[in-house]
């Protein structure tokens, strides 16, 4: 099979995946116990109010309409109006999606060079002192939920140590930059501003840390693992025998081939930190999309909470296809 007929077929499975979990999604938000309009207006409202309310929301239709309605509003994204915040859906999205999305996308930036670094150390140095260590690093990383973590980062490194702030995305002392990606970091370059950068940075030092750390430990040891594999190859031997040097072998033919599983863990820890990210937003104070998502449900705003799953759902399996499309990429025999 050719590359590009690989590329199409990953897109067509990418597409049924969506429309899976809007349909998921839509049932979902229909058949769990609650009451919107009763949460809207409460539970003394006058009969006429709750119809025209059911009317507005289109709760009155059969539920075929409404999933031809709902569909209607994904394609044109348009989830409605938020019932906490007032605004349309599609603009809180807007705002919070960014800050969880430059959260994220530092963890991750942590988590890849730390974890592949210290996995091929870690195989490099097979039951050393750098490897007990890296494997007891990686053991706490795993064992220790992230709001148990946050909370001990919170007090150590900002009670005690005052290295790290209280909360939000900037110091209140310093206005947003200039709304261009919605990325603080990225619009305060664009901006010049670089006092804002290093003050969004360092908003965001906290909460990256915390998640930065759990995936870091995931990463190291598939790393670990995938690369010991590696070196009881063949090739692997006759590299050295042709005398190649340590780092070539290291790099160039064992890590090239034990990429594959590490890119699946990579692509599995993006999915994971849109989703884990809403305990860790929720003990740092972070206005992110995932403390979005929880106040939304805790006010049964079910037009919050359906957009909100949707667009994780959305770019959890944009993360699948770009690894699958790697793996094309990497391995010629995925192709095949």
């Amino acid at each position: 099979m050719p590359f590009r007929d690989y590329v199409i077929k990953r897109m067509a499975l990418f597409v049924v995946v969506i429309i899976g979990v809007v349909t998921v999604t839509f049932l979902l938000s229909r058949v769990i116990p609650a009451d919107p309009v009763g949460a809207i207006l409460g539970e003394n409202a006058p009969p006429e109010l709750v119809e025209k309310t059911e009317r507005l929301l289109g709760l009155h239709l059969p539920l075929h309409q409404q999933y031809i309605r709902y569909l209607k509003g994904v394609v044109y994204w348009d989830f409605g109006i938020a019932l906490r915040t007032q605004n349309p859906v599609s603009e809180d999205l807007k705002t919070y999606f960014p800050a969880t999305l430059e959260l994220i996308s530092l963890a991750m930036l942590i988590a890849i060079v730390c974890g592949i670094g210290l996995g091929i150390v870690s195989a490099v140095r097979r039951n050393k002192m750098s490897d007990n260590i890296s494997r007891v690093f990686s053991l706490v990383g795993i064992s220790m939920p992230a709001f148990w973590l946050g909370l001990l980062l919170i007090l150590i490194l900002y009670y005690h140590l005052g290295l790290i702030p209280a909360g939000g995305r900037l110091s209140p002392r310093i206005s947003a930059p200039v709304t261009v990606t919605g990325l603080y970091t990225v619009d305060s370059l664009i901006a010049g501003e670089f006092r804002t950068f290093w003050d969004a940075l360092y908003h965001l030092l906290g909460p990256a840390l915390v998640l930065g750390w759990i995936q870091t430990a995931y990463i190291c040891r598939v790393t670990r693992s995938s690369m010991l594999e590696v070196f009881n190859e063949e090739y692997i031997r006759t590299a050295r025998v042709k005398g190649l040097t340590e780092k070539i072998v290291i790099f160039r033919h064992a890590f090239k081939n034990a990429a594959i599983p590490v890119i699946t863990m990579v692509g599995i820890s993006f999915g994971y930190l849109l989703e884990g990210s809403v305990l860790t937003e929720t003990v740092f104070g972070y206005p992110g999309l995932g403390r979005y998502s929880v106040n939304s449900f805790l006010s049964l705003d079910l037009n919050a909470v359906v957009g909100s799953i949707t667009l994780i759902a959305i770019c959890y399996a944009l993360s699948n296809l770009i690894v699958d499309l790697l793996y094309g990429f990497l391995d010629p025999r995925v192709k095949y």
